[in-house]
């Protein structure tokens, strides 16, 4: 089916970030640019992307004071406008292509750049952090062409920039998905993330994720903070990461040595272009300041303690051992140390605050070793049965149909494997493509006339090549099918769809959350995984229920923050 994403060259993308508060007078225009890619733009090119793009902006809002502007079609290009923090903008502009392949939804490049800057706070901190503690804005420019171009290397094949296209619709940014467990291993999983996180100092509260393969098991953080993990642990941190190159944020993409090698010399270009320009360009600011970059590839390696480690934070106080990576938790707006423990396809994220470790480095090895002695056995043992339950990269395939649903509230999703999805035609990923984009704009439209209503809508399309592409929204929680051997009625492929739904979990009741505290099932889940503790007495329990093709699901959120996804045969 060929690449999954947009063939373009980057001269027809142009990416910028820019602040609005800079660069007010005459002659002091070039303060607004804090970032721009091509790098080898000249100044005047780049000041009228910015100026049209600032124009836009101030023009949209005489209409829209409350909303920002988020995309402008024009004859030739898309600009897709991204708010990332107060007047600190980021535009992406996307050359206009004939070619079938050149199709891409706004909403997806949308959320590229939404991603891109969440990912940069949870390394950085904030845009306007870095711009308050270096006025002169040489810091925040150096972060983000690093951040920002070792983000855009994953784009790369050779020297050919891809973007999210319409082979991507059924894939959702900016969410996570689970692997579904049965009860007994549930119970384990909580009694390990009680143990690993008891490894902390003290009385100081840690934080963690567990997750199996490229699925999540468990987490202790807000939904925010653990789609930022998430996704920085598939692209960097899981075993398969770790193994291959190959691509994670476009999930059909190939990754092989030449391609990289052509990725560095576009990088390397960009920089010498900067460095060539001005004395401010990041590449002669890089030697005043340490700048780690999260997102190099290759760069994290497995110890032989399975902890990861990796040298992109520099050492501590000029030792020769590595510093531990640090994070920025979005929930509490502090910093954390990211502690990493992999035990074959279990990988285990731990968070610790690092306002909680006195002793640096030598506080860290210490909490490691603590996990290791109380925690190695559970971990073994639950590693064990995870694999054992393991069914494979298919395991979440439905027969006859090709699936995204997803709660965009609780940014959870779940999809047919991507090698299932290979086998629809273009057609049917163009309709499907097609048919999004007017969800998303119905969406839009909704939202704008009353924020507080979610409106509920079904979309039926037949496409020339005898598919049917169906969607389904319905109190925030949207089904996308993909129908190719079906019958030609559209009674048909309505039934079809709800016998989906019937055993997929009805697109009326897919993860409609309700109370369940006189639950048999959540009381006995709550005493065995609390019983040592007194929180089981203030336990209130949210349980959805969700089917899947070997049976149904019961996904079940406790008060402790602790989610986990357990199958009930």
């Amino acid at each position: 089916m060929g690449l999954s994403s947009t063939t373009t060259s980057s001269e027809s993308v142009r990416l910028c970030v820019f602040d609005l508060r800079r660069g007010q007078h005459e002659g002091q225009e070039l303060d607004k640019i804090l970032f721009f890619f091509p790098a080898d733009c000249p100044f005047s090119t780049q000041l009228s992307v910015i100026g049209l793009s600032e124009g836009l902006i101030t023009f949209t809002r005489i209409f829209s004071p409350e909303a920002a502007c988020e995309v402008i079609e024009a004859e030739r290009h898309s600009h897709v406008f991204y708010q990332a923090e107060p007047d600190i903008w980021m535009v992406m502009i996307v050359e206009k292509n004939k070619e079938a392949e050149a199709m891409w939804r706004i909403d997806a490049l949308q959320k590229v750049l939404s991603e891109v800057h969440s990912l940069f706070v949870m390394f950085h901190g904030s845009v306007r952090a870095l711009l308050e503690k270096d006025p002169g804005g040489g810091l925040v420019r150096v972060h983000l062409h690093s951040f920002i171009m070792d983000y855009l290397s994953d784009f790369f094949v050779g020297k050919k920039l891809h973007l999210p296209s319409f082979r991507d619709c059924l894939k959702e940014r900016g969410t996570i998905q689970m692997l579904t467990v049965s009860r007994e291993v549930a119970i384990g999983v909580q009694s390990l993330v009680k143990v690993v996180e008891s490894s902390c100092a003290g009385s100081t509260a840690c934080n963690s994720l567990v997750l199996f393969q490229d699925l999540l098991v468990s987490t202790t953080l807000t939904p925010d903070d653990t789609v930022n993990l998430f996704t920085y642990a598939l692209s960097r941190l899981t075993p398969r990461a770790l193994s291959s190159v190959t691509n994670t944020w476009s999930y059909l993409r190939k990754g092989n040595t030449a391609s990289q090698v052509a990725t560095d010399s576009i990088i390397g270009n960009a920089e010498s272009a900067l460095n060539a320009s001005r004395d401010t360009s990041p590449s002669r600011q890089r030697h005043r300041y340490h700048v780690p970059r999260p997102l190099q590839q290759e760069k994290w390696s497995k110890g032989k303690d399975g902890f990861l480690c990796t040298d992109i934070w520099g050492s501590q106080n000029d030792d020769l051992a590595p510093a531990t990576p640090t994070v920025w938790l979005k929930q509490t707006g502090e910093r954390a140390y990211l502690c990493v423990y992999q035990k074959k396809y279990l990988t285990i994220i731990l968070l610790i605050p690092v306002t909680s470790i006195i002793n640096g480095e030598q506080g860290i090895s210490i909490v490691k070793q603590q996990l290791l002695e109380n925690a190695s056995p559970k971990i073994l043992k639950v590693e064990e049965k995870l694999t054992r339950g393991w069914g494979g990269d298919n395991a979440y395939h439905v027969a006859g149909y090709r699936y995204l649903l997803f709660d965009s509230d609780r940014s959870i999703s779940r999809a047919s494997p991507p090698g299932k999805v290979t086998t629809l035609t273009k057609d049917s990923l163009l309709a499907l493509n097609k048919l999004r984009e007017e969800v998303d704009l119905e969406k839009s439209r909704t939202k704008q006339d009353d924020p507080s209503r979610e409106k509920d809508l079904e979309l039926c399309i037949r496409v020339k090549n005898n598919a049917w592409v169906i969607a389904r929204v319905t109190r925030g929680k949207e089904l996308y099918t993909v129908l190719e051997k079906a019958n030609e009625t559209l009674l048909y492929a309505s039934d079809a769809v709800e016998q989906f739904s019937t055993r997929n979990g009805s697109a009326d009741h897919w993860l409609s959350w309700w109370v369940g505290s006189q639950s048999n099932f959540s009381n006995e889940c709550a005493h065995a995984i609390d019983s040592s503790t007194e929180r089981h007495t203030d336990l209130c329990y949210y349980v959805s229920w969700l089917a899947l093709s070997k049976g149904t699901v019961m996904v079940l959120f406790l008060w402790t923050k602790r989610i986990i996804v357990i199958s009930e045969a």
